[in-house]
């Protein structure tokens, strides 16, 4: 088994190995620096309780790592369709926040819509809809 970095070819691969990169990036930030993560995601922990920041770091960094460095990779189109999902649930999720705590806030929106283009970015590759 290889582990070097498959180098996409077609525009589908890119934009999957795009949304795989920006799911990277994004889990080094809350790995090495989760206080600017958290102010990103608009999220404040507690003096009293710094575990806040442990989550940070090794629930979210650490799925965000693992998922996206897979595809990297492996580059294999099931593993696509799992980070296409993942980012799929998340926006679902947020959808839930949006209609059910605070509304539709500029930060819940924007990050609805950054969520949905990185699922749709995954998934229109693994589905087979652009090659």
């Amino acid at each position: 088994m290889d582990l070097s970095v498959p180098w996409p070819v077609s525009n589908g691969e890119w934009m999957a190995f795009a949304s795989a990169s920006v799911t990277v990036l994004l889990g080094l930030m809350l790995l090495f620096a989760p206080l600017v993560a958290f102010r990103l995601y608009r999220i404040q922990p507690v003096d009293a309780h710094p575990n806040g920041i442990a989550t940070g770091r090794a629930s979210m960094a650490g799925f965000l790592l693992g998922l996206g460095l897979s595809c990297l990779l492996l580059a294999q189109p099931l593993i696509y369709l799992a980070l296409g999902f993942s980012w799929a649930f998340a926006a679902f999720g947020r959808l839930v926040s949006i209609l059910s705590d605070r509304g539709a806030t500029p930060g819940n929106l924007a990050w609805l819509a950054a969520e949905l283009v990185l699922a749709g970015m995954a998934l229109v590759f693994a589905l087979g809809l652009v090659r």
